[in-house]
């Protein structure tokens, strides 16, 4: 692993004392919050890159999904979501 540097950035004061409070929490200091943040944020924005990249490689191909099938499959999931919902209401009404 090569050295660490130090860089400097302006932030909002009210995020130095969230992170401070984070830290204290977590018995860890700011800098290691701030490491784990940034490698998350580069590790999501690599995946999306990657997934970009597939998607436009599919495109090339003619790998296509039909708009009214993308449709329905975001309709099937609402009302798996919504069933899911009443049955936990339902679960919840019981047990009262």
């Amino acid at each position: 692993m090569s050295s660490p540097r130090i860089i400097s950035f302006r932030i909002a004061p009210e995020k130095v004392a969230q992170l401070d409070s984070i830290a204290k929490a977590m018995d860890r200091d700011r800098s290691y919050l701030l490491n784990e943040a940034v490698e998350t944020y580069l590790s999501e924005q690599q995946r999306f890159a990657e997934m970009v990249k597939e998607g436009l490689e599919a495109s090339r191909k003619g790998e296509l999904i039909d708009h009214d099938d993308v449709g329905r499959k975001i309709d099937s999931w609402v009302r798996e979501k919504a069933s899911e919902k009443a049955a936990h209401g339902q679960q919840v009404l019981e047990k009262a």
